[in-house]
């Protein structure tokens, strides 16, 4: 019997080492036991370097190497035997891992899917509370894992909260962000995180306010959080009793009659209807839309992105709002989705100086994530407090053909959401046979700079044939 010690229980390396060498020395699963050292050391020593691999023997499958480096995360004893077991089994059945019905293989894709899940329940569930009369300020939680999985779960919040020392416990790991390094160490007890915060308090007077009775599914909630992390939550004393009174809460809402909409919401109703805007130019309508305070998204924005091209144009292209560059420099599509889109027209035949481009809405919506500021589908009070901007743009150039690039332009245009691939590369005749321009549909050049490098060649030819369905009228303009 050959028996192998790992280093710790996560020990993938150690164990890729001695499983080549069992290989190569061609000794059966059923010979060799699998075990592993207690862990022990300060957070702060250095991992011992592992020894060389010998010689493969045989090539093992990508598929294999990315599903030993979930399963050996388990917390099963048996996972490394099994994991030897499906190596061993690979020299003679290639396909094995194809074969979802073997117990083998599906026992290992059961125990991959058991780590995922405890990966998303770390996510979701750890709880920071400040750790009193530290400084710098730093903030601790307590998490109970079922699997070894703290080395492969924390990266998490070190990309989201990446400018604050925090330390996560667990029974049998520790992990330390110092704002430079993340560290492991062993594991803790739970009375080493403070029992609560000066926040915490606020916090479940917030979501007691916002509990919907209405919405309760206890044996859902129990599914998605099960009652072992109840207790790290600050909202937890509260559940019991939510739940309690749920019932009497519902039917109370039932009871009364429905609420007349707050007036605030009236008030912002009727400011967009009243200000709607008669100019003969855009530069008359750049002008009024320095001032609109229709929607909240010039409060944060750099400035408002107006439309910009010949005021006779035959064609207007509407995008969806401006980007963090547009914001900056106050012109449409000068930034990366800008840059494509001028090659595109390039390659269809358009030229862009002669087409009067703008957007749906012309405040740059946006999330803050650091020093970086993210862009955010704009809502539908957002879309129809800028309406009456773009209505006015098109009254004032009259063109022939609207491009609309994307969902929230065409929502601007149709006033109601439109399905893009379903009708993008066709021309729409003036609605009802009115006077008016054609409307012709394709997606917003923002969405192939999100596809992957193989799909991105195929999505921009695409893209392309459809803005040639727009040359017959910019060359109808020409004569």
């Amino acid at each position: 019997m050959h028996s192998v010690t790992l280093r710790d229980a996560v020990d993938i390396a150690g164990f890729r080492n001695a499983a080549r060498d069992l290989i190569r020395k061609d000794v059966p699963p059923e010979n060799v036991s699998w075990q592993t050292a207690q862990q022990t050391g300060s957070l702060f020593e250095d991992s011992a370097d592992a020894a060389p691999p010998p010689a493969n023997t045989f090539k093992v499958p990508a598929a294999y190497l990315q599903l030993a480096e979930t399963v050996a995360l388990h917390s099963d004893p048996s996972r490394f035997a099994l994991l030897y077991r499906l190596l061993w089994r690979l020299r003679q059945e290639p396909r094995l891992l194809e074969v979802s019905m073997d117990e083998d293989v599906a026992r290992a894709h059961a125990m991959t899917k058991s780590v995922h899940r405890d990966i998303h329940k770390m996510h979701a569930f750890v709880r920071f509370r400040e750790m009193p009369g530290v400084e710098p300020k730093t903030f601790v939680a307590w998490f109970e894992p079922q699997h070894h999985i703290v080395e492969a779960a924390t990266p998490f919040f070190v990309r989201r909260f990446a400018n604050t020392p925090w330390i996560i416990v667990t029974p049998e790991r520790r992990a330390v962000w110092d704002l430079h390094e993340l560290k492991f160490g062993p594991g803790g007890q739970r009375n080493e995180v403070p029992s609560e915060d000066a926040a915490e308090s606020l916090w479940r007077e917030y979501y007691a306010s916002i509990f919907n009775p209405a919405r309760l599914k206890v044996d859902s909630m129990r599914a998605h959080m099960p009652k072992k992390y109840w207790r790290n939550l600050p909202e937890s004393p509260l559940i019991p009793g939510l739940i309690a009174e749920s019932r009497r809460r519902t039917q109370d809402m039932i009871d009364h009659s429905a609420t007349d909409p707050a007036r605030r919401h009236q008030v912002r109703s009727e400011t967009i209807a009243a200000k709607a805007v008669v100019a003969e130019s855009p530069r008359d309508l750049r002008e009024q839309a320095l001032r609109c305070r229709s929607c909240p998204l010039w409060e944060h924005a750099t400035q408002t992105v107006f439309g910009e091209g010949p005021q006779d144009a035959r064609i207007v292209v509407i995008g969806e709002q401006p980007g963090d560059q547009e914001d900056i420099v106050g012109r449409p599509f000068v930034g990366p989705a800008g840059q494509l889109l001028d090659r595109a027209f390039k390659d269809a035949g358009l030229a862009r100086d002669a087409l009067y481009v703008t957007n749906a809405v012309k405040h740059f919506k946006f999330e803050a994530r650091g020093k970086r500021r993210l862009h955010k589908t704009p809502g539908e009070m957002e879309i129809a407090a800028c309406h009456q901007w773009l209505e006015q743009e098109l009254a004032t150039i009259q063109p022939d053909l609207i491009l609309a690039l994307g969902g929230t332009a065409a929502r601007s245009v149709f006033g109601k959401a439109i399905p893009i691939l379903k009708n993008r590369g066709r021309i729409f005749p003036a609605q009802d046979g009115a006077q008016g321009p054609d409307l012709l549909l394709t997606v917003h050049p923002s969405a192939l700079l999100r596809m992957p490098d193989s799909e991105r060649d195929a999505a921009y030819a695409e893209f392309v044939r459809d803005l040639k369905l727009a040359v017959p009228y910019a060359r109808a303009a020409a004569a």
